[in-house]
């Protein structure tokens, strides 16, 4: 009871001071200045409500942008030929998965998605590599659109054996997933670096600033969540995807 009253005092000193602080001297204001800065020390949990509920405030806000710019960007997410894809032909739900070569939680979290397209065959997910760690992420994230490109079925090879190196790639590293992949003949186009400018700008549109960030249905997964949390979501969408 104490907190609520305490919190009530601070909105109603707050509202009071911004809406007539034309009428308070500079006296009073330094006096309601000092009341409410002894109010937060005395209750710094007050300060804690605040800012968890901005927080979710702000979830909110960016899940509402995040809902607007999906039906914009419908087709660039779902219809692009040049973003590799694994899973079912005709899935009934499509994750979207905007990922890094060089992310340490895309690697722990990559392996999972693979599983769900396994233990729910009508799920597919569609793999969009983005640059966010550096020259290296981007030249393995145009090594794989390549691959997709001249040889799909070599792809979800070469995909694996990058996410699979545990240290930050380079040239060297590349080149070896790619020889030992047999994908080494396959040549890095300027086709695959728009494809990869193409996901940047994607990912801009639709506020996606980290990675792993996975599109299911009409939300986004930031970041990596374990295998339970994913088949939770995952079971929720093909839900209301099937009434």
């Amino acid at each position: 009871m104490k907190k609520t009253l305490s919190a009530l005092v601070i909105s109603s000193l707050l509202f009071g001071a911004n809406v007539q602080a034309a009428a308070l001297s500079a006296d009073q204001e330094k006096e309601v200045r000092a009341l409410v800065r002894d109010t937060l020390i005395k209750n710094p949990e007050i300060l804690e409500e605040a800012i968890t509920a901005l927080q979710a405030q702000k979830a909110d806000e960016q899940q509402a942008q995040f809902r607007t710019a999906l039906k914009a960007e419908h087709d660039a997410l779902y219809n692009d030929a040049a973003s590799p894809r694994i899973g079912a032909k005709d899935a009934k739900l499509v994750l979207v998965s905007f990922t890094d070569y060089n992310c340490p939680y895309c690697k722990r979290f990559d392996p999972l998605l693979e599983q769900i397209t396994k233990d729910y065959p009508e799920v597919a997910v569609i793999i969009k590599p983005l640059p966010f760690k550096g020259e290296s992420s981007a030249k393995a994230s145009q090594a794989v659109l390549s691959v997709w490109k001249e040889d799909p079925k070599a792809f979800l090879a070469l995909h694996q054996r990058l996410m699979q190196k545990k240290t930050m790639l380079d040239n060297a590293s590349i080149d070896d997933a790619m020889k030992t992949t047999n994908t080494s003949k396959v040549k890095l186009t300027d086709e695959s670096l728009k494809a990869l400018q193409n996901n940047l700008d994607l990912s801009r549109k639709l506020g996606i600033q980290g990675t792993p960030a996975t599109v299911v249905g009409d939300m986004v997964i930031p970041g990596a969540v374990d295998y339970a949390q994913l088949e939770v979501i995952v079971k929720e969408q093909l839900a209301k995807v099937k009434k």
